[in-house]
């Protein structure tokens, strides 16, 4: 078993390659998947006590698992949160972390820019349930202010958003929501838990789809939610997941432990690719706008400055003409994968208005500024000078 007294002294580095470590009696060096579905018990009567929580121990690998444990410690000692539940995709934590905090009759105040399944979270299924649901710019604190005018169970946001790029003031909106109650949930995805830390900001819970740049490298599917909330993540939360069912595999999580590993290394060099490619499109004429929160140009580029320690890894940006025009350039890459993945080792390319956020309709997409003509580039870790001479070709054509 991990020394969490050393974990909890450990700088973040070190947390990713060696926190939450639970060696078997077999004391191997890599963490040992746990491939199994049950667990054994001496007698009924340590069942017994195991179900009645007088015991910990594992049960069902739908509740908890050794290999699944690992992933969520070592999450919580990065994010620098009391806890975590792990789930099978960002999705599910999404969904989770939403459901499992309002009941009917509440209300959830969100930012419009979320990518398209967040938005069907949030505009259409949570009312199903009678929680009324209320959109807003999330740029614009006047909006949220007067959303969060009166009691309110939950705020939901992505920040930097998908596609968008909109950077929302985490600590600002915060305090708006704790004081009408609201627990505040941020998906940091786009930002990753190296470069931004929702929770010192202010927020309550942060989700991630473990898929993008946890894994880092378009194999396994996860989410994580995180929070020094206990008694909600003990509560609410343990029982929503546990009777719902959204839990992750061994083998996933194992991957996971395993992207972690790297995971400062990639989003660093990620990064750096990203604020160059970045450069290279501002200065392209076959570019009307260039979306980058390392870019002067940017919008809310103080703010990003200001609560994020990197400028991401994904670079949006509308070409200079239709969407035949558009569709022209994504099939002229040669390095450049069409995807709607992103945070991979390999560099991607997705067309949002047809893809990503094709059911949030034309007016919907309006609304928040997708365009026929915006991509998503999400820079991966080539030679980004291979990188830019795919998009300067594939723009020339």
């Amino acid at each position: 078993m991990a020394d969490d007294n050393a974990a909890n002294k450990w700088r973040p580095a070190t947390n990713l390659v060696r926190g939450g470590t639970n060696r078997s009696n077999f004391a191997e060096t890599s963490e040992g998947i746990f491939m199994t579905s049950g667990y054994i018990y001496d007698t009924a009567e340590q069942a017994q006590r195991a179900f009645q929580g007088e015991e910990e121990r594992f049960i069902y690998s739908r509740f908890s698992n050794p290999t699944v444990g690992m992933f969520e410690s070592r999450m919580a000692l990065l994010e620098g949160a009391a806890t975590g539940r792990a789930t099978s995709t960002g999705m599910a934590a999404v969904n989770a972390a939403i459901a499992s905090s309002v009941r009917s009759g509440d209300r959830l105040v969100a930012s419009k820019a979320l990518f398209g399944s967040c938005d069907y979270i949030c505009r259409d299924l949570m009312p199903r349930y009678g929680v009324q649901s209320t959109m807003v710019d999330g740029t614009n604190l006047a909006e949220w202010e007067a959303a969060l005018s009166e009691p309110t169970a939950v705020v939901f946001m992505e920040t930097p958003s998908n596609p968008q790029m909109d950077i929302i003031d985490i600590k600002a909106v915060s305090e708006l929501a704790h004081k009408v109650g609201a627990r505040v949930i941020i998906d940091n995805v786009f930002a990753t838990p190296i470069l931004q830390k929702p929770l010192e900001l202010g927020a309550d819970v942060v989700v991630y789809s473990a898929t993008k740049h946890i894994d880092g490298q378009g194999r396994a599917m996860g989410g994580c939610i995180l929070t020094d909330d206990l008694e909600w993540a003990d509560g609410d939360l343990l029982q929503f997941m546990r009777h719902t069912g959204p839990s992750l595999s061994p083998f996933n999580a194992w991957v996971h432990l395993k992207g972690l590993e790297t995971l400062e290394i990639r989003v660093e060099r990620h990064c750096r690719s990203a604020q160059k490619v970045a450069e290279f499109l501002e200065g392209n004429s076959a570019v009307k706008k260039v979306l980058f929160p390392g870019l002067e140009s940017h919008p809310q580029y103080a703010l990003a400055q200001e609560q994020m320690s990197g400028p991401g890894t994904v670079v949006c940006f509308e070409i200079d003409g239709d969407m035949a025009r558009t569709f022209k350039f994504l099939n002229a890459m040669e390095l450049i994968d069409i995807s709607n993945n992103l945070g991979d080792a390999k560099s991607l390319m997705t067309h949002p208005a047809t893809t990503t956020h094709q059911r949030v309709g034309p007016e919907g997409r309006a609304e928040v500024g997708i365009t026929d003509s915006l991509v998503r580039l999400s820079v991966g870790l080539e030679d980004v000078d291979d990188i830019i001479e795919d998009l300067d070709q594939a723009l020339k054509a």
